[in-house]
């Protein structure tokens, strides 16, 4: 689409009436006050009465209809004698009938959708048999499940075959599978999925190298998981074994590309064995997923989902593998058991991270990275209240979704090094083996850490650290001012040679860049000042390409100023970065500064426009509320 045309499109062709929606029976706050027997706020499920164990699926992916087509079985503990039913989440789900599996003649059971709430959908009641038969429903999902995506061929590398891939995190797993779907409960399954024959599916689970027979595939998952860690993925994918545990699925044009750029993962298995003990998993594979795709990565054992974003040609964005993986450790294996105590996987595993890069790529590259993370951890606190700066945060939101913050990550991670800086690496070392060990394969809350944390090391090293400090960091909003911020010795050069330049005292052509690494380029444009003059971007980026850079992480940057700077050469990048990929952390910010000056506001919502469509629901509802977007019928 033409710049001038995006530029000069009025709003008012663009924002319709919006169509009356379908009314709910109450809002999440109003639930809050009428339903306090829920242990889960965002679940219907009664776990505590009864507990489903394992999971049997059958689906039939069927795109022409965007729909999966087929039954659930569900395995189930009656943990309360007298309790005769089962309560499972759905959303947007077409029930057809439920029925025992057992020889009996009339194996139907009675069955009804209960409570809506908004955000959350629709209890499904289902009255247990006598006998505590499995329970097997058949269904079929809706075309706006909102943990699917569904892509046409022209949407995908190849654009030969459509695409699916799921995004069940947080409760999006109850869009296409009846499920109690809650962190709190941890299950097995086996699948049985039937596509096309020039399709592959993959799951979350073992046996994603298999041959399928007419289309046919079957997986299992042995260790058990919360549902939110369940996916699937079909598509033209092709398979490279990279190393022992490793193998990279994607299509095929960026297959090879994939398998140079995450080489180094086999290291870090390694490295997190010796550090935590050993990977608990079997195989940990790697799905390249289209850019739509609407994270970094997700976390989903034996397969984590990997945006494309991340393949800049050097291996210097790799630490998102380092964060997946970590996830084995932290998050799958020790779950948080509600999503207010997401920290417990995010910062965990931010912290894991971090000494996963620093083991296989040295510290200098995790200085680097953690002086970075810091300072966007202090950017975005500006904007939150001080709830949110919580570690602990006590705001009851509606969409669980909010809870991932950089304070879950990134304040998470800086809380988990103070401690390692107070009572020396090799004592955190050996408390988080045993944390590991201790807590494996179960679901906690923040109360479970604290206690374990003050009977295992606090007690020990009181003389260290106290349990007034820990409070402060889980209850306190900001950062505590006993705690130092990292930083680095390479970007105080480069503030140095940034700051001769804005004084013109160093030309463009002088600046020492030789050989600088990604974390340094991302400083370095970090650095520049707010508000340049047109003949300084023009400068900036005849010396350095940044307009023309392949690496996602700098282009964003590049963008992001920009826009700031009215800097209209880069537009058409802007238009085709926004238009190719899906990844929230890289759009939103520059949808955000778009919609910060109103002379960009129409570009703004073309751009939008012309994006929409190959967008994640995920990315959709959060940039729909950023430019004003309005969905008509």
């Amino acid at each position: 689409m033409p710049l001038k045309f995006l530029l000069l499109l009025p709003i008012s062709l663009i924002l319709l009436t919006a169509c009356p929606q379908k009314k709910t029976s109450q809002s999440f706050q109003s639930s809050i006050q009428s339903s306090q027997s829920r242990l889960d706020p965002h679940s219907f499920s009664r776990h505590d009465q009864v507990k489903v164990t394992h999971l049997e699926l059958d689906l039939k992916v069927k795109f022409k209809h965007k729909i999966l087509e087929g039954f659930a079985i569900l395995n189930y503990q009656r943990l309360t004698p007298e309790v005769n039913q089962l309560v499972l989440d759905s959303r947007d789900l077409k029930i057809k009938r439920v029925e025992m599996v057992n020889n009996s003649k009339n194996n139907q059971l009675n069955w009804r959708m209960g409570e809506t709430i908004e955000g959350l959908g629709t209890a499904l009641v289902i009255d247990l048999p006598k006998d505590n038969s499995p329970i097997k429903i058949h269904y079929e999902t809706m075309p706006q499940a909102s943990g699917l995506q569904w892509l046409t061929p022209e949407q995908t590398s190849e654009k030969t075959q459509p695409f699916l891939f799921s995004q069940s995190q947080t409760i999006h797993a109850r869009s296409w599978i009846p499920i109690q779907d809650t962190p709190s409960v941890r299950l097995t399954y086996d699948a049985t999925i039937r596509v096309k024959n020039d399709v592959k599916a993959l799951l979350s689970a073992d046996n994603n190298d298999q041959k399928a027979i007419d289309g046919v595939y079957t997986f299992g998952m042995k260790q058990p998981i919360p549902a939110y860690l369940i996916a699937i993925a079909v598509g033209d994918l092709q398979m490279q074994q990279i190393s022992k545990h490793v193998a990279i699925y994607a299509e095929s044009s960026i297959l090879e590309a994939a398998a140079y750029e995450f080489a180094v993962t086999e290291n870090m298995i390694s490295a997190t064995e010796a550090l935590y003990g050993p990977y608990r998993w079997g195989q940990y594979d790697l799905l390249i997923l289209p850019p739509s795709f609407p994270f970094g990565g997700m976390e989903n054992p034996k397969l984590s989902h990997i945006t494309p974003t991340i393949i800049a040609g050097d291996r210097s964005l790799d630490s998102l593998i380092a964060h997946e993986l970590a996830h084995s450790w932290s998050g799958n294996l020790v779950t948080n058991s509600l999503w207010k105590d997401a920290w417990l996987n995010e910062g965990f595993t931010s912290y894991i991270e971090a000494r996963i890069t620093e083991a296989v790529h040295g510290q200098d590259r995790m200085q680097m990275e953690a002086t970075l993370v810091y300072q966007s951890l202090i950017d975005s606190m500006k904007d939150m209240s001080n709830d949110e700066q919580k570690l602990i945060n006590p705001i009851a939101s509606a969409d669980p979704d909010d809870y991932f913050t950089s304070v879950t990550y990134d304040k998470g991670r800086f809380f988990l090094e103070w401690i390692e800086q107070q009572v020396g690496r090799p004592v955190f070392d050996q408390f988080l083996n045993q944390y590991f060990n201790h807590y494996a394969f179960k679901s906690i809350e923040t109360d479970d850490f604290v206690n374990y944390l003050n009977q295992h090391l606090i007690k020990q090293h009181s003389d260290k650290v106290n349990m007034n400090q820990i409070d402060i960091w889980l209850n306190q909003p900001g950062m505590p001012d006993f705690f130092t911020p990292p930083k680095t010795n390479r970007f105080i050069k480069i503030d140095q040679q940034v700051n001769s330049w804005v004084n013109g005292q160093l030309t463009t052509e002088k600046i020492m860049s030789q050989n600088w690494t990604t974390q340094e380029w991302l400083h370095f444009l970090r650095a520049l000042p707010g508000e340049m003059t047109i003949e300084q971007m023009e400068k900036l980026d005849a010396t350095f390409g940044f307009t023309n850079r392949k690496n996602s992480e700098i282009a964003h940057d590049w963008l992001l100023i920009s826009i700031n700077n009215q800097y209209q050469t880069a537009y058409a990048r802007l238009i085709d970065y926004l238009s190719s990929i899906g990844r929230v952390k890289l759009i939103k910010p520059l949808y955000q500064a778009l919609m910060k000056n109103s002379d960009l506001h129409n570009f703004a919502m073309n751009v939008y426009l012309k994006s929409r469509p190959g967008y994640h629901n995920i990315a959709i509802k959060q940039i729909d509320e950023i430019v004003g977007y309005v969905k008509t019928e």
